[in-house]
């Protein structure tokens, strides 16, 4: 059984986010999603959306099995717990996948880091382009 494990912001879901979370499910058996916390998103600004209903709407996607939030000291101590084998990385996520894959190792943690591609560009396919959207609307 293959674990994949994707992670992100997840703020106003839009059709980039189901394409990333589609593919990752693609690489194996079973997904994991983790939602970043709020405290803990640095490179961008805070979310509109609150973590605990981010975290209930990626919860409530048929193509993840399980999803959590992650953790407010250390963005690997999730990882411990759920041993996945694969990390999905989107197209748009910072990490570069060589260092992460040092990190992993360094924390114990054996997984294959994969950049997914796949995207076609939408309109609308980024949570700070529906903002943008709505802010001229009004």
């Amino acid at each position: 059984m293959v674990r994949v494990l994707a992670t992100g912001t997840f703020d106003i879901l839009h059709p980039g986010h189901l394409r990333y979370l589609s593919e990752a499910r693609s690489l194996g058996d079973e997904l994991y999603v983790i939602v970043a916390r709020d405290s803990m998103i640095k490179h961008k600004p805070i979310p509109v959306v609150p973590e605990v209903q981010r975290l209930a709407m990626v919860q409530g996607l048929r193509i993840v099995d399980k999803a959590m939030l992650g953790s407010e000291k250390d963005m690997f101590e999730p990882l411990l717990e759920i041993k996945p084998d694969i990390i999905a990385l989107g197209q748009n996520q910072f990490f570069k996948e060589s260092d992460l894959e040092k990190q992993l190792k360094d924390h114990g943690i054996n997984a294959k880091v994969v950049r997914i591609k796949s995207f076609d560009k939408c309109e609308l396919c980024s949570s700070a382009a529906i903002i943008k959207k709505i802010q001229q609307r009004t």
